[in-house]
């Protein structure tokens, strides 16, 4: 898709240069930031009294958001890594947990039916839920503590709340991160060190200096500007860009 583009738009300067790396030439590549984080800034977000009533659940002194998928080039992982999951939230007090549940393939309905079990037996401290739609998740993000998961909502959404991500295994590897976000193995010892990190003082309070380097919320109006001032005349001739390297490279 980017070779056969003639104009780019990327969610952050970092991703602005991997394009530039394949060859796109520097005026035609855009940083204007990540179109989610828009969305985060204009969205109508409920209050915590009206969520609890909207999803049916009861805040407690910590609430997690957990969404966890099946890792594409680890099949047969899922279960496994979930499990371990499980057990390390089950270890904490006081807090309650909701999950999302992942796309019913093969591995997602494993990942599905531990939900199911362990919000069933748990129900007083677990919730589930097929899809919490835009404004419902991101109002979540706003009263929780933290993302728990491997979904990409804990790297680019979850920094703009200012609130924490663990971020579990290596499907989100090579995403920009911000230090709000802790990474760990998906075994049961990782994410319970994982967990202890995320509630300590010292991470709580580093959490207020968190700034998203996805962007301001002024994404679509970025683009907007770029489309109408671009240049269309011979547009769609491309000549690649060379990055010279050192010859011992």
């Amino acid at each position: 898709m980017t070779k056969m583009s003639h104009l780019h738009f990327t969610s952050a300067e970092e991703y602005r240069k991997r394009v530039i790396q394949l060859g796109e030439a520097p005026e035609r590549v855009f940083n204007c930031g990540e179109l989610s984080i828009d969305v985060i800034m204009h969205a109508p977000l409920v209050s915590r009294a009206a969520l609890e009533k909207k999803l049916g659940i009861s805040f407690k002194k910590k609430n997690l958001v957990i969404t966890y998928h099946p890792v594409t080039l680890e099949p047969g992982s899922a279960g496994r890594q979930f499990g371990s999951l499980l057990k390390a939230l089950d270890k904490l007090e006081d807090t309650m947990l909701i999950f999302t549940k992942p796309n019913a393939d093969n591995e997602g309905r494993t990942i599905i039916k531990m939900i199911d079990d362990y919000a069933a037996k748990n129900s007083n401290k677990a919730a589930a839920f097929v899809s919490l739609g835009q404004e419902r998740y991101l109002s979540l993000l706003k009263h929780v503590d933290a993302v728990i998961g491997n979904s990409s909502s804990g790297i680019t959404e979850a920094p703009s709340f200012k609130i924490g991500t663990v971020n579990i295994g290596d499907r989100q590897k090579g995403r920009l991160r911000t230090p709000s976000i802790i990474d760990c193995e998906a075994t049961e010892p990782g994410i319970s060190a994982a967990l202890r990190k995320l509630y300590s003082k010292e991470f709580q309070a580093g959490l207020k200096k968190v700034k998203s380097p996805y962007g301001d919320g002024r994404t679509s109006e970025k683009i907007l500007k770029v489309l109408k001032e671009a240049k269309l005349a011979g547009i769609i001739k491309k000549k690649f860009y060379d990055i010279r390297l050192p010859d011992n490279i």
